[in-house]
């Protein structure tokens, strides 16, 4: 196994990677920029090897670079097949060379990611995990029904919540943590009852409650990994925080380990960087925002002054679908009432949208 510290391995590791495969790269992709890596996929289907990707439906900054990168990675003659929408967002990254070894990555493929954050990946033959995150990667390439296999395997929501709670519950003596955003009503409890047993917990990061943790925000870079190291022993290294979106409505993915080396270099890494990091009550605590109805009123002025007029493109349906199915005519409160519903979803996710863009942007 080995270990990929970002920012300071930066890409060169997965662009060897992929110009050291001779037969097959399976990719998984949320957000991607960094154009040297789609140059070596290229590169690789010249020469033979085969190359999929799965591309994420849709992140919080719109659709257009996703699809762009499709038509670019098609053109070279990849195959490219996009995630379904079953949930809120698809954000886990990896890549399989070969059908040999697996890149599980915290980070995206971005120069955000890999130049200006502090995130992990590891390299892994074990045969067990390349073969089961293959297998996941096939369900979710032909929209199948995906069910947790290899206990290692931390996927959401499949398994994840389940065995995220057996790791923090297993803690004996120390749970040293890097994540962006601790929130998760269970999770929080657990680790509230791990730190009144005597189990120094220490949060590199944000937390929504401080009982019993000590929590500061990392600085001067963003923090991107999620990542838990347990008793000096273990390890979790993967895209989910503890927050109930990622452990229970998003497909993320990471694997918990015991490599000695490479926990050993993990912990170095955190304790630099918590020596680097102060103290901040504003990390253990939610930040202060603006009233939710002042957001409410800005977001809607905003709407309203962008949207085109409503009322030609009301008429223009209404006459191409005159009557419905089955001849009755369309009803005017039946039609607002459908519209309103359809409005109110529409916004729902460009609010989760710029929240979590908002989030990324802040390195939560």
């Amino acid at each position: 196994m080995k270990l990929i510290e970002q920012p300071n391995d930066g890409i060169a590791p997965l662009v060897n990677a992929i110009e050291s495969a001779r037969r097959s790269i399976d990719i998984l992709i949320f957000r991607f920029d960094q154009r040297e890596i789609e140059h070596a996929l290229a590169a690789a289907v010249t020469r033979g090897v085969a190359v999929r990707a799965l591309i994420a439906h849709a992140n919080s900054s719109g659709q257009a670079g996703l699809r762009q990168l499709e038509m670019r990675l098609l053109s070279a003659g990849a195959s490219v097949v996009r995630t379904a929408d079953e949930f809120v967002r698809y954000h886990a990254k990896f890549m399989i060379v070969d059908g040999q070894e697996l890149w599980l990555l915290a980070f995206n493929l971005t120069h955000n990611d890999v130049d200006r954050s502090r995130s992990f990946g590891v390299v892994t033959r074990e045969r067990e995990l390349v073969e089961e995150t293959a297998r996941l990667f096939e369900a979710d390439c032909k929209r199948q029904h995906y069910t947790a296999g290899v206990p290692t395997l931390v996927v959401s929501p499949a398994n994840a919540r389940q065995r995220l709670a057996r790791f923090i519950k297993a803690a004996k003596t120390e749970l040293l943590i890097y994540d962006p955003k601790i929130s998760d009503p269970q999770m929080v409890h657990l680790l509230d009852e791990r730190a009144k047993a005597g189990v120094e917990i220490r949060v590199i990061g944000e937390a929504a409650r401080r009982t019993g943790l000590t929590v500061r925000k990392l600085g001067p870079m963003r923090l991107h990994t999620r990542t838990m190291l347990r008793d000096r022993e273990c390890a979790f290294l993967g895209s989910q925080s503890l927050r109930e979106m990622e452990l229970d409505r998003r497909r993320e993915v990471g694997i918990i380990f015991g490599d000695k080396a490479i926990i050993e270099r993990m912990l170095a890494t955190f304790e630099s960087d918590w020596e680097n990091s102060a103290d901040s009550a504003a990390a253990a605590q939610p930040r202060r925002t603006p009233p939710v109805a002042k957001v409410a009123k800005k977001v809607a002025k905003a709407l309203a002054r962008d949207l085109p007029p409503v009322t030609p493109v009301l008429e223009e349906t209404l006459r191409e679908l005159a009557v419905e199915p089955n001849g009755l005519p369309l009803e005017p409160e039946e039609v607002e009432e459908v519209v309103r519903d359809a409005v109110k979803e529409a916004v729902k996710e460009a609010v989760r949208d710029v929240v979590e863009e908002a989030r990324r942007a802040s390195g939560t």
